[in-house]
Parts: C-alpha cells; structure tokens; sequence
C-alpha cells in the first residue's frame, strides 16, 4: 500500500459514509433500530460500531487509545448525534491520511487488543489495509439491509468515487 491508497480509501470512506447516511435518514428511528440479524442487530447498532471500530483503530494510528468496554458499545443513541461524529471522524480520517507516508507504511504498528487483550505488532500498511475493509465489510451488511427495504443507495464501486468520474486524479 502506498500513502496515496490510504488517501483515496480514506475519501472513498467518507463518500460512502455521506451517501449511506442520507439514505439512512430516511428511515424512521424504530427501523434504523430494528433488529435485522445482522452481527450488531441493526442498522443503528451497525453504524454505532463503525463509528465506535474507526475511532479505536484511529486512537492507535495515532498513539492515543480511544477507551471502550466493548465493540458493540454504543457511543450515540440519537441518529443525529450519530451522523454528526461520523461527518467528524470521516474529516479526521481525511486529516490522519492526508499525513501519512509510505516511509510510515512500510514501519510497524504496535497496539494492545480489545478483543484479545495482548500487545499485537503489524506492519502498518496491514493495518491500514484491515481499518479501510472492516469499513467495506460492515456497509456491505448496511447495503444488504437497505436493498432488502427497497433503498437506492447507488453504486458502492470505488472507482466511481467522484475524483475519478471527475478527472481529479
């Protein structure tokens, strides 16, 4: 992975974020809450989690541990609180990525496991790598939702990221 990969992913995750979200707020609170068998139950539940996973894999990007008890914590019970520290933490993604390098890539990531309390070490492009597809994986259960409700949420190909379509890159 190059720094330039994490700067597009990062972009990629903000327009992802901002296009599920919209259609998200369409829905009623009971059915963004609904329990839809999904790993964390429902709509909310799985939005709760990739805010709450994005900001603990951020607090080890950035040397700052972002406390929780568990990954199905939930950080935000309104919608909007919700959808507000997403827009935040998708500008701190963009902020973080826009610092990278390839140098810090290549380095190492050292950081103490939620899930398995233990000091894991990974190289850093590795764990760019797993923080950007843990993010695709979840919205994929979210789409799978929304298409299942009869949501258009458009295409979820990267490279219809607007920078593309546009010739910004």
């Amino acid at each position: 992975m190059k720094a330039q990969q994490a700067r597009t992913l990062a972009s990629y995750n903000r327009w992802m974020n901002e296009r599920l979200y919209a259609i998200c707020d369409e829905l009623s609170d009971e059915e963004r809450k609904k329990d839809r068998g999904v790993f964390f139950r429902s709509i909310h539940g799985t939005l709760n989690h990739l805010l709450l996973s994005d900001k603990i894999w951020l607090g080890r990007f950035e040397g700052e541990a972002f406390a929780v008890t568990r990954l199905d914590q939930e950080l935000f019970e309104d919608f909007r609180e919700l959808q507000s520290e997403r827009e935040n933490t998708d500008l701190r993604i963009d902020n973080w990525s826009a610092q990278l390098t390839d140098e810090i890539l290549s380095g190492d990531l050292v950081y103490t496991s939620i899930v398995n309390p233990g000091l894991r070490r990974y190289v850093y492009w590795v764990a760019v790598t797993h923080f950007f597809n843990h993010q695709t994986h979840h919205r994929g259960q979210l789409t799978a939702i929304l298409s299942q409700l009869g949501k258009d949420y458009g295409t979820t190909d990267l490279i219809w990221l607007p920078e593309f379509t546009t010739g910004q890159y």
